[in-house]
């Protein structure tokens, strides 16, 4: 199993696509947009498998940068 993402992202990612899963069962199956299917089968595939494309798409989109770097302290002379 891969673990990209942590266990409180793939709780997210699972709640988030039942949400959705809901909203379009409630508008019926049958009525909703194929497009909607989409998000829903993203997050859950970020679930099972740990891999969130989102996530990724933009990690390349927006690289992490390195942190900045500090002037270093002067040194104090001994006495």
């Amino acid at each position: 199993m891969n673990n990209n993402i942590s266990a409180a992202m793939r709780f997210f990612f699972f709640v988030l696509g039942s949400v959705i899963l809901l909203g379009i069962w409630l508008t019926g199956f049958g009525v909703a947009h194929w497009l909607l299917y989409l998000p829903v089968v993203f997050f859950y595939l970020a679930t099972i498998t740990g891999i969130c494309p989102g996530l990724r798409f933009s990690n390349m989109l927006f690289p992490a940068r390195a942190p900045a770097k500090t002037k270093p302290k002067a040194r104090r002379k001994k006495r």
